[in-house]
């Protein structure tokens, strides 16, 4: 059997020059444990092998800082991990590389990139690091002697009375008004592009407005819910999972209505180590660094690296909760994100 490192991905290593070898690569991620794990799976290992230097960062997720970088024509960063939802626009607007799948790592039996990868994961300015889902948690020892067992419950404050905190962005909270004002899944973005669709999800936004608390990064999530700072919070399950198996924390996640999608390893348009950043994607999106996902809660979007999780972790991952979840559509944030992200400024401008 081949090892997964030595694939493709090692090859490039080997035949990259001792020029190349000299090159730091600027990695940001969306830190916490997914950074470490990528870190410690991918980073460190691709350094020792490559000699090249992975520099680690973090960023709060969105457009806004790549969009500045590539505006600007001074790209900082070489490679960064993009949520699905954000990654449709990004290529669009040019702000991203072009990755061919051929240059990514076979399976270990040999299997190629694109036949190993769940399907539609891959895409053409992307290539997946995870499913992941963004859901939402309580406390089980602070939530009282109701607990929420639905998405409708997270909007009900009469049953359920309590702060309810947010990122502060519209991806996923627009969807969220809408399923729980009774939208079913498979119509959720067909009622969000029209009038009609935006004023339900304004007006149950604004049955909680009051009750809101906003954060921007996703550290803030489990700070919140362990601080009493809110009843239930939004997260991505990765956050929650590593604050109950790492921390001990008595945090409970709610699938109901989780909005799950594919975060990827991406290269801002114009990085100066292009070539670098695709030895690197290539070696960590192989099958044995893309197992390692698991340790923090994410499902790995490689059928091969799936297989190596432990049965004791399915509960716990995104991938076994997809029935009951919605898939972040792409296309429609790649064409309505703009307007959309006007309309949420807005409403967020009429509270204050």
């Amino acid at each position: 059997m081949k090892n997964p490192f030595f694939s493709l991905a090692a090859a490039l290593l080997i035949s990259s020059g001792p020029l190349a070898a000299q090159e730091s690569i600027n990695l940001v991620t969306f830190g916490g444990a997914y950074g470490d794990v990528i870190q410690r799976h991918m980073a460190t290992p691709f350094a020792q092998q490559s000699g090249h230097k992975v520099l680690p960062g973090a960023y709060s997720g969105g457009l806004a800082e790549i969009k500045a970088q590539v505006t600007a024509g001074k790209v900082m960063w070489d490679v960064v991990t993009i949520e699905e939802a954000d990654l449709e626009r990004a290529c669009s607007e040019g702000l991203l590389e072009i990755i061919d799948p051929e240059q990514l790592s076979s399976a270990p039996d040999g299997t190629q990139a694109t036949a190993d990868f769940i399907e539609g994961s891959l895409a053409p300015c992307g290539v997946p690091t995870i499913l992941g889902s963004t859901v939402f948690a309580y406390n089980r020892d602070t939530i009282g002697k109701v607990v929420p067992k639905t998405l409708a419950d997270l909007f009900d404050v009469q049953k359920i009375p309590g702060k309810r905190a947010f990122q502060r962005r519209a991806t996923t909270l627009l969807e969220w008004a809408l399923l729980a004002d009774g939208v079913p899944r498979d119509k959720v973005y067909q009622v969000l592009a029209t009038e009609q669709g935006l004023a339900r999800v304004f007006a149950k936004l604004d049955s909680i407005r009051e009750h809101i608390v906003w954060f921007e990064s996703w550290s803030q999530s489990p700070q919140l819910l362990n601080d009493g700072g809110a009843v239930m919070v939004q997260a991505v399950n990765g956050r929650i999972y590593n604050a109950i198996k790492q921390d001990g924390k008595p945090f409970v996640i709610v699938w109901d209505g989780n909005v799950y999608g594919f975060d990827r390893f991406a290269i801002p348009k114009g990085s100066p180590r292009r070539e670098a950043a695709l030895q690197f994607i290539a070696f960590a999106t192989s099958t044995a660094p893309l197992s390692g996902m698991a340790d923090i809660g994410y499902s790995s979007p490689r059928r091969s690296s799936s297989l190596l999780a432990a049965p004791d972790l399915l509960p716990f991952l995104p991938a076994t909760h997809t029935q009951v979840g919605l898939h972040i559509h792409t296309d429609f944030w790649a064409d309505y994100g703009a307007m959309l992200d006007e309309k949420f400024s807005e409403w967020l401008l009429k509270g204050q």
